[in-house]
């Protein structure tokens, strides 16, 4: 990348650059020319594909400037302890160091604290107390990194350790880690009534462990100055006016002081950064009146960033003689970790979907998020949802067998439909074809035994060369189906603009939608293809003067921003058709844009886009703001979500019973997705989120001892490798509109990743006969122990 000049601004990686890459490297510009597929319904190649995978594509590691200086953070060791003192003295004296901050450098804090605080009162720097091992303590800039993290690791911190509060359930009785408590949210469910009791009653206990997001790049970015006092942000951010709004508080400075520019997004399945992150990299350039770059280890990366809930669930099922629910009573417990964050919101999922796609008329929860010691839990795909699924999935499991009926039978029995009420009293007012799924998953053929294919070499448990032998391997099917809501909930303000331009036969879409990974920019793309009909379209870069479309979460672009982009274009659409109708003396309505032609009812006119466009400039800017949600009360009762989206699957897998080694063999996919905007994007979100969900099913553990992570490397936190990546199959994407969403469409990434923990584990416990319940699944969980 061309280096700017002191104090100007970088560029950014964008959609833009990742074409220029392609076509220097003597390739086509675009995927979406004249000869390529286009418009709404088809399936075009990504403009980023080809660069990311030939590692040409720039992201914020890459960004440069004149008069770079480097930022490094020092963390604390401990999960608990009071800060006695710190010496700078020693940082200060190596040469090359350019500024060292500490808590007692930052802008006045709010009373109380002890430091500008986060939203759910995380400081920015630790200045009394550190409360999760990683803590930020201090920061440096200095003109080289090893500079900077030899300046770091001198400066010295004396603490005085403190107890450890580790254990969820201690929290409640534990000492208050927080002015605000340790309590972050009570949320009880009462729908029904509570003597009802069932014929049949099953109980569990569940655990889900710590799965981080492990994004393929770690935390990267880079502060220039402005001369205006202000600041300039270069960041992989997925929510840049958020993470702008926030910034600009912690620093002390009016909001339009600060800019974000959103770079190349290296993976996102959660919140990207370390809430701190912007804000030191930020500091260090006002202090210093330089740009200051800061990338992290992948060890600091596991250090700071929020990973899922840990959760514990226990769980009774009522049912009568014929397998129908007549009661669910829970308990739902999430660890926080040391900092409130989004906590709140993620047990409301986990409590209102306690119950999964079920009909049940009598359900009783109590749910709580409390603080500990241990690293702080965030946003991450399905999050509160996945925790659910895979207890109530275990528990008509556990209730398939004790009534004789088969695993598929027992859900079907049971299943939501449109029209049904949730636990939460909300009507399920969007398509829910549960029991559509069900039969699709069913209904495929399953993949043949070894002894089937005997010239096929057989991928044992363990992986080629593995010690298990083939007399020890028992092959195990199971079911599952899940959940998520689409969009904010509990009365969150959802709304996104874009602006669509046409200049001659090309179009520009401007609009703040982060494309993390998930499709935007090409969906952008395929609609104003699909409205306009223009050759060309472009996505502009992303950064915080443009008007806000949120945070890519929960699947909400492609509603709310999608709709802004579909409703600008739509009105650029009348203002070049209504001059021609005008003229041929007919309504707008009466003339049709289809495979770059304008046409009329009658066939009388039929003139190419371009040559309509030519000489042109039109524009419109538009907002989408989907119907309002409402907080759950005191019995957990409310119209809390915009919508949801429902997935079933079938799992296969081989377990080696002397071993307790797993392999997933095939995933089966049905899922709910309203319309198929871009079916080959489609099938590969429901790819990425299966090898997640098998993630945590089977390896997925960032462990603690003592509330210190004890694996923060890639060594160490096992992700899935293509070997135990399983074959997944689609059986169906059932396409019944959604009539309240952007063009009918549901978010499709995030419930396959819900859903394939809880199928894998099925599919373990039909292998073993054995109860499954934790994730991941231990090796000695799944060893059949010999009578």
């Amino acid at each position: 990348m061309t280096a700017p000049t002191e104090n100007s601004t970088a560029p950014a990686a964008t959609d833009e650059d990742a074409e220029r890459a392609g076509a220097s490297q003597g390739r086509p510009s675009s995927a979406f020319g004249r000869g390529g597929p286009h418009g709404l319904g088809s399936s075009p190649l990504r403009t980023d594909a080809l660069p990311k995978a030939l590692g040409i594509y720039p992201y914020a590691a890459d960004l440069w400037a004149e008069g770079i200086l480097w930022g490094a953070v020092l963390r604390s060791p401990h999960p608990h302890a009071r800060i006695v003192s710190i010496d700078t003295s020693a940082a200060l004296a190596i040469p090359g160091v350019h500024a060292v901050l500490t808590a007692a450098d930052l802008p006045a804090p709010a009373p109380g604290a002890s430091g500008p605080l986060w939203p759910g009162g995380r400081p920015v720097l630790a200045g009394e107390v550190v409360r999760h091992h990683g803590e930020p303590v201090a920061a440096v800039a200095a003109d080289h990194p090893d500079t900077a993290r030899l300046a770091a690791a001198s400066i010295a911190v004396e603490y005085q350790l403190l107890e450890a509060l580790t254990d969820p359930e201690q929290a409640f009785n534990g000492p208050a880690l927080h002015p605000d408590g340790n309590l972050l949210r009570h949320l009880p469910l009462r729908t029904g009534d509570p003597e009802v009791v069932g014929e049949v009653i099953v109980e569990g206990l569940y655990q889900v462990g710590r799965q981080d997001p492990a994004a393929i790049g770690a935390e990267a970015g880079l502060a220039v100055p402005r001369p205006d006092g202000g600041v300039e942000l270069h960041l992989s951010s997925t929510d840049p006016h958020g993470d702008r709004e926030r910034t600009a508080a912690c620093l002390g400075l009016e909001v339009d002081r600060v800019r974000l520019v959103v770079t190349g997004v290296p993976g996102a399945t959660a919140d990207r950064e370390d809430p701190s992150f912007q804000a030191l990299l930020a500091l260090l350039a006002l202090r210093t009146g330089r740009p200051v770059k800061m990338t992290l280890t992948r060890e600091e990366s596991f250090l700071t960033h929020a990973a899922r809930h840990p959760a514990l669930l226990r769980y009774r099922h009522h049912a009568d003689a014929q397998g129908k629910l007549v009661k669910v009573e829970a308990q739902i417990l999430l660890d926080g970790g040391a900092y409130a964050d989004v906590s709140s919101e993620v047990l409301a999922a986990a409590t209102a979907f306690s119950v999964g796609p079920y009909l049940c008329p009598n359900v009783f929860v109590d749910a709580w998020a409390v603080r500990t010691n241990n690293p702080p839990a965030g946003r991450m795909r399905g999050e509160g949802a996945l925790q659910s699924c895979f207890a109530h999935e275990s528990q008509l499991d556990l209730l398939a067998a004790q009534l004789g009926l088969t695993p598929l039978e027992v859900r079907r029995r049971n299943v939501l439909a449109t029209g049904d009420a949730l636990p939460t009293g909300q009507a399920v007012t969007c398509p829910a074809p549960v029991a559509a799924l069900l039969d699709a998953v069913a209904e495929t053929p399953l993949p043949a035994l070894p002894v089937a294919e005997p010239d096929t070499e057989w991928l044992l448990p363990g992986g080629p060369g593995g010690a298990g032998e083939p007399s020890a391997v028992r092959r195990g099917i199971g079911y599952a189906v899940g959940m998520v809501h689409m969009l904010g909930a509990e009365g969150e303000d959802e709304v996104s603009t874009a602006t669509v331009r046409v200049s001659g036969d090309s179009a520009t879409v401007i609009c703040a939608a982060v494309d993390a990974g998930q499709g935007f920019a090409t969906l952008a793309r395929q609609i104003v293809q699909s409205v306009l009909g223009v050759s060309e379209v472009y996505v502009a870069p992303v950064d915080s003067d443009q008007s806000i479309a949120g945070p890519s979460a929960r699947g909400r672009h492609t509603w709310v921003s999608g709709g802004a982009v579909e409703k600008a274009a739509l009105m650029v659409r009348h203002q070049l058709l209504a001059p021609i109708a005008a003229d041929f003396g007919m309504s707008v309505e009466l003339l049709s844009i289809a495979d770059g032609k304008i046409t009329s009812y009658d066939g009388v006119l039929g003139m190419p886009v371009e040559e309509a466009l030519e000489g042109k400039e039109l524009w419109a800017t538009a907002q989408c703001r989907p119907h309002p949600t409402e907080p759950l009360d005191e019995a957990g009762q409310g119209d809390a979500f915009v919508s949801i989206a429902f997935c079933a699957m079938r799992a296969v897998v081989d377990v080696d019973i002397e071993l307790g080694a797993v392999r997933v063999v095939d995933v089966t996919v049905a899922q709910d997705v309203g319309r198929a905007l871009n079916p080959g994007q489609i099938e590969d979100r429901i790819e990425a989120g299966v090898a997640q969900g098998v993630g945590l099913a089977l390896l997925e553990d960032l462990r603690t001892v003592g509330g210190v992570i004890a694996n923060p490397s890639l060594t160490g936190y096992r992700l899935p490798t293509a070997l135990d990546t399983p074959e997944v199959r689609i059986a169906a994407l059932l396409e019944e509109r959604d009539v309240v969403a952007t063009f009918g469409a549901k978010a499709v990434s995030a419930v396959p990743a819900v859903v394939a923990p809880a199928a894998v584990a099925a599919a373990v416990r039909a292998a073993t006969n054995l109860p499954i319940g934790r994730l991941p699944i231990p090796p000695e969980d799944a060893v059949v122990l010999a009578v």
